[in-house]
């Protein structure tokens, strides 16, 4: 009788997590450190539908900006739904990684969905090919010496012009696509 009141404890909850979530043993000690944040993240990972991006941006972002601001998970501004939402748009393509990030710092000060603020701030990532292209053109008449290397089978640095498209998109041309027009761009 007494055994059933009694909460699953951390090792259980820690095993559990690693079986259910398929998360590696150190992510699962972390992420049961606390039963506050234990439930955040099973909270973040059922809104999200996915336990291992729930389990990195809990214990990055998360718990980042938790000891930036020196505060505690039942306190946090970003209910895991909300945060969940934000994997969702991550997941399904609808925004980059790197705009995540944005949309992440600004949803700790607002309580606007993230998909309104990636639509407010121009974060939704962009796979028109017209666009991407401009872009691309843009960055290639800008660092001509790195495309003629790239050109001529340096491929090491499509990540130098993809990286520079991606500043000039400000994260929100899609990465992806880029590398492909990339490829087409020079025939490679």
């Amino acid at each position: 009788k007494v055994r059933a009141s009694v909460p699953e404890l951390p090792a259980a909850r820690r095993a559990r997590l690693e079986k259910e979530y398929h998360l590696p043993a150190y992510d699962a000690a972390v992420l049961t450190s606390s039963a506050a944040l234990s439930d955040y993240f099973e909270s973040v990972a059922k809104a999200a539908s996915d336990g291992k991006a729930a389990a990195n941006w809990v214990m990055t972002e998360v718990l980042g900006a938790l000891k930036t601001a020196n505060g505690s998970i039942a306190a946090f501004s970003i209910r895991p739904d909300r945060l969940g939402a934000l994997l969702k748009l991550v997941g399904g393509g609808t925004v980059s990684h790197t705009a995540a990030k944005q949309i992440f710092s600004s949803m700790l000060a607002s309580p606007d969905a993230p998909d309104a603020i990636a639509k407010r701030d121009g974060l939704l990532k962009v796979s028109d090919d017209a666009a991407l292209r401009g872009w691309l053109e843009e960055v290639i008449a800008a660092m001509p010496k790195e495309a003629e290397r790239y050109k001529a089978g340096e491929t090491k640095l499509q990540g130098v012009l993809i990286g520079a498209v991606m500043k000039k998109s400000k994260g929100s041309a899609d990465p992806k696509r880029l590398a492909q027009l990339l490829a087409e761009r020079f025939g490679i």
